[in-house]
């Protein structure tokens, strides 16, 4: 199947209307004077074949599993509904020994599926022909939801008389109406045993931003799988719904003009194109990095096998095996029948990868921008192309690498510096209202910065005010009038499989400690000292970040030394540092217990992956990172795991509306003795004659 699959998918997810809306925008806008759309070798994904082992599932070969499949016994009179299907890879030791040119470890696929309410976990061989594991049920939840489980979803509440009867009591047309299934989390046994959602409603008249306009208070409790709804509440017939007035953020809709000075247009020239390439599909080579690229149906964009050369002898060295977001947990803070709910695990209940339509060339990402698609599976298990989906590009800001000036106080005068241009991977999901920008930008310095932004819209809640009561009793501060921004938390939790100079690391703990100076010692009273501590078990690398108990942390190769004898590593320099402050008995923590901590170390295990678990749509919080950090598990000296938190508190505010800008945070993966020295020192500085001569063009 080629890229215009994606459509379909488009169409019938009703989860991702507002991206649909977008795809829109970007038709639009392409028209404008002034903007082209760069043009990009196409790629027929239906004569691919993969070039190295980790390489995601072809088109040819998810049609290999769905035959495989449709041969089954146990599916032989009933095909299942299939949620993933994915590359089973193939053990970490495999792929470390592979060179290109080896025979390839076997390919496999791992599939969830759905069949008569049961969750099925199976492993498919692909050179055997053959399903080699097939488990039922093996832990509490369900996978995320497909695409039909959406579209149908958003459909069953016009079928309900309880449901039409409302909406014709509120003088709201149903042809006005779009219809939502967020998750419905877990609470308690009373609701185990069927596969249920949330429905919400929002009124789309007089403008495309239908989240300002919600029906507040109607919630129905859908049944999956039977379609029924098995709970109506209507409790808010008396908040009226917010007007549709200044909520459209379509440009070609803005009447006014902005109340700014107007910007030039600004890009980045590269004469000679852009300095990386991508081989075989997902190989980046840049500068003094190399690394796999690909996309994911889950965790949206995975970075495996980074390298990066030796700045004395160009050797390429082993940084990380793997780096992805593995879950983001999403609590709102309304206790209300129809917002107590709302406490998502967007990357398990939906996919990053599902939510990441294309991305919008010289506004998503700037010219000279390499796309890459994701290929995935639609719920009959058929291959479809989700394209742009991934942007790779080179980003100069004007940003120094390093510098140093002398002359005040010697009698030559020194101008050194070098400028910043760093390598980034881009990948955004629409997950309903909210759109999450996950930035991987490779620096020539050996630093990894993995940034995090948050757009889109806020997810409202209808209010009776138009003008600020005591908003000590509501859940959040009104952003416009009849709306209130509830209060919510956002946390990213990334599986970091860092492998510093081969799989065998440890994790260090280099705490700042104050010690006091001895009586006239010296003028000084007091001074910090580091103090280093390695970490044994999982426990000892449980981190509940400190402001006045500050430390750094080390992963650590501790049988490779530097040339005066430290441990060659790398610390992880946090960013984004909002903890969860929710009760750990509190339903949604229990099933986000990963965000306990904001930093984690685990023994490497192939099946430990997905910080909520392996089935998170429902789960009890029983197979988490934090119930299998428990086992307390020996983590010195071994191939292990870093995961690190971001977290974000958010109180709205009236800027947010009706779109938000931008907020970013994020992390830092820097070298710490990794090097003998600046890795950069011998780095070129910029000339004129290497640049190109832009002038603005003559007035008419």
């Amino acid at each position: 199947m080629e890229k215009t699959s994606c459509l379909h998918f488009c169409f019938i997810s009703c989860l991702v209307l507002f991206i649909i809306v977008g795809s829109w925008y970007r038709s639009s806008i392409s028209s404008l004077p002034g903007y082209s759309l760069q043009t990009q070798k196409p790629i027929y994904h239906s004569a691919e074949t993969p070039h190295h082992p980790l390489d995601p599932l072809t088109v040819k070969e998810i049609n290999r599993v769905r035959t495989i499949l449709s041969s089954y016994e146990p599916f032989s009179f009933t095909f299942p509904t299939i949620h993933t299907i994915l590359l089973d890879e193939p053990d970490k030791v495999q792929v470390l020994k592979w060179r290109k040119g080896d025979p390839f470890p076997p390919r496999k696929a791992q599939v969830l599926a759905l069949l008569n309410g049961q969750s099925h976990v199976l492993n498919v061989d692909l050179d055997s022909i053959r399903v080699t594991s097939h488990v039922i049920n093996p832990r509490s939840g369900y996978p995320m939801l497909s695409m039909d489980d959406i579209s149908a979803a958003s459909k069953a509440p016009f079928s309900n008389a309880e449901f039409n009867k409302s909406i014709a009591a509120r003088g709201v047309s149903s042809s006005e109406l779009i219809c939502l299934p967020p998750s419905a989390g877990w609470f308690g046994p009373n609701e185990e045993g069927k596969r249920v959602v949330k429905v919400l409603c929002f009124s789309n008249q007089g403008t495309p931003n239908f989240y300002m306009r919600p029906i507040e208070g109607l919630v129905m409790t859908v049944d999956l799988d039977t379609m029924e709804v098995l709970k109506f509440s209507d409790t808010g017939r008396d908040i009226p719904i917010p007007k549709s007035t200044d909520t459209d953020y379509w440009y070609t809709a803005q009447k006014k003009e902005p109340q700014m000075e107007p910007l030039n247009p600004i890009s980045i020239e590269q004469p000679k194109g852009p300095s990386f390439r991508v081989e075989d599909g997902h190989i980046v080579k840049w500068a003094n990095w190399v690394f796999h690229l690909k996309a994911d149906h889950r965790a949206g964009l995975v970075i495996s096998r980074v390298m990066v050369r030796d700045s004395e002898n160009g050797e390429l060295r082993d940084v990380m095996y793997k780096g992805f977001a593995s879950e983001f947990f999403v609590p709102y803070m309304d206790l209300d029948e129809s917002w107590y709910f709302k406490s998502y695990m967007d990357a398990g209940e939906f996919g990053l990868g599902m939510s990441a339509l294309p991305l919008v060339p010289l506004n998503d990402c700037p010219r000279h921008s390499y796309y890459m698609d994701g290929i995935f599976a639609t719920p009959d298990g058929n291959p479809f192309v989700q394209p742009n989906m991934i942007c790779l590009f080179e980003r100069y800001a004007g940003d120094i690498s390093w510098r140093h000036s002398e002359g005040l106080l010697t009698d030559f005068q020194i101008r050194e510096a070098r400028p910043k241009v760093t390598l980034v991977a881009r990948m955004a999901a629409s997950v309903g209202n909210y759109d999450y920008i996950f930035d991987w930008e490779f620096q020539t310095d050996g630093l990894i910065n993995v940034k995090v932004g948050l757009s889109g819209m806020l997810m409202v809640k209808g209010s009776p005010y138009h003008q600020a009561p005591n908003q000590d009793a509501m859940s959040g501060p009104l952003i416009s009038e009849n709306l209130i921004g509830v209060v919510h938390d956002h946390f990213v939790t990334f599986h970091l499989d860092m492998d510093i100079d081969g799989a065998n690391n440890s994790f260090v703990n280099v705490n700042l400690v104050k010690e006091r100076s001895l009586p006239e010692e010296s003028p000084r009273k007091s001074y910090l000292k580091a103090k280093r501590k390695i970490a044994k078990t999982e426990k000892d690398a449980q981190i509940k970040l400190k402001l006045y108990d500050p430390s750094e942390f080390h992963m650590i190769n501790p049988s490779k030394r530097s040339r005066l004898g430290n441990p060659t590593g790398y610390k992880i320099v946090p960013g984004g540092t909002a903890a969860s402050l929710l009760d750990h008995s509190d339903p949604p923590q229990l099933r986000s217990a990963f965000t306990n901590s904001q930093i984690w170390v685990t023994p490497y295990n192939k099946s430990e992956q997905w910080a909520g678990g392996l089935l998170t749509y429902q789960s009890r919080g029983d197979d988490t990172l934090a119930v299998w950090s428990e086992r307390d598990r020996s983590i010195e000296n071994k191939d292990i795991v870093l995961w690190y938190t971001l977290g974000f508190h958010h109180i709205p505010c009236q800027e947010d509306f009706p779109v938000m800008p931008t907020v970013t945070s994020g992390f830092e993966l820097k070298p710490v003795n990794f090097f003998e020295s600046n890795p950069i020192l011998r780095a070129a500085p910029a000339f004129e004659k290497d640049l190109p001569v832009c002038r603005p063009s003559a007035s008419p």
